[in-house]
């Protein structure tokens, strides 16, 4: 009897272990040679290990994907019959997808897509068409014709990537009232003040960043007095102060990503994906080209930004990256070697460890998704 005792309570530990250990679907948003839709696997958060990829939808390039906030719906940003536009799935209680529609955007395929925080719509950004389109979405998510909104302008810093509007991403103030669009060719971050009862967009100002930077993508600090720009061309992120009040924005400092030299050291290097932890504070960016995530600690009660760490991604031209919802981990999708490599996030100094072995294949994969508790 008494050696059954330690068995027992032994075997009652692994069982409230595994009971509360946490695994989530992931999705893949691809775009490329041999992709041929959204691919899916599941996280284990305690372990940092990902399944192997398995294919969800067949659908041409849906690079950028989004959640409806209730969780049940999916939208990715893709192609149908060579026509851009959103396609939408239901999202089955065991990660699958169903498609249920496709509506074109008005204006050619979508570099990005946010849903509102309401649900009642979504946008997306046309990098090529320079424009940001508005589709309303109905009580079962579907989404409606779309109302296009063109840019304007270009800085003509950089030669042939400055000389039209090339909006690049779509996202939300902390409070939903403003939706905020970085434009690479603009220089700068389009302010758009929402009507979510009609619902509409309408322009209401604009945050110029640093010249020739050109703006991809941004996050909002934790307490939401901070925009982190992150330029594409420049390969920095810009700070801005965000008054919630007037939905106006400063430009307050500018953290290169990478040393000049390192820079130097690559034929070409591109800044791509940017991310603010759970806690606020650090900041993370992936650069193309260099292959590695820029680590920041955030400063000056995050007026400013300071680098810690530039951490080889194990795989080549990192599109995306994306933080699972505990901030435990980060994951870093290879466009060019067809790779998701899975890093520890150090919970005291932020930095990142290559977790060895989470590595899965997933073809040309560009955007990160986590979803739901694998039930």
């Amino acid at each position: 009897m008494k050696k059954t005792i330690p068995f027992l309570i032994a075997f009652s530990a692994f069982l409230v272990a595994n009971a509360s250990a946490e695994i989530r679907h992931v999705y893949f948003g691809t775009g490329g040679p041999g992709a041929k839709g959204i691919y899916r696997a599941t996280f284990d958060l305690e372990k940092g290990r990902l399944t192997p990829a398995q294919l969800a939808h067949e659908i041409g390039s849906p690079g950028f994907l989004a959640f409806h906030p209730d969780g049940t719906k999916l939208y990715a940003a893709a192609t149908q019959d060579n026509v851009g536009g959103i396609a939408a799935y239901r999202v089955g209680e065991d990660g699958s997808l169903e498609f249920f529609h496709f509506e074109p955007t008005g204006d050619g395929g979508a570099a990005h897509v946010a849903v509102h925080p309401s649900g009642r719509f979504l946008l997306t950004a046309q990098y090529g068409g320079g424009s940001t389109s508005l589709l309303p979405l109905d009580g079962e998510g579907k989404p409606g014709a779309a109302t296009v909104t063109e840019h304007e302008g270009g800085s003509k810093v950089v030669e042939g990537r400055q000389d039209s509007p090339h909006p690049h991403y779509c996202g939300w103030s902390p409070d939903g009232k403003f939706a905020l669009v970085p434009d690479l060719g603009m220089d700068g971050i389009v302010i758009y003040a929402i009507d979510p009862d009609k619902p509409a967009i309408t322009r209401h100002g604009f945050a110029e960043s640093v010249p020739g930077g050109g703006p991809r993508h941004l996050k909002f600090s934790k307490d939401g007095k901070h925009i982190y720009l992150l330029n594409e061309l420049a390969l920095s992120v810009t700070v801005f102060s965000w008054d919630a009040a007037s939905g106006k924005a400063e430009r307050l400092s500018t953290t290169p990503a990478l040393s000049e030299e390192a820079k130097a050291a690559e034929s070409f290097n591109s800044a791509a994906e940017i991310l603010v932890n759970p806690s606020g504070s650090h900041v993370y960016s992936s650069n193309r080209g260099h292959d590695t995530v820029t680590v920041y600690e955030v400063k000056e009660n995050g007026e400013a930004l300071g680098v810690i760490q530039v951490q080889p991604v194990r795989g080549a031209f990192p599109r995306n990256i994306n933080l699972d919802p505990s901030g435990k981990w980060l994951l870093a999708a290879g466009a060019d070697s067809h790779t998701v490599a899975v890093h520890a996030v150090a919970s005291d100094t932020g930095k990142l460890t290559y977790q060895r072995g989470a590595i899965i294949q997933v073809p040309a994969p560009i955007c990160i998704l986590f979803g739901g508790v694998v039930k």
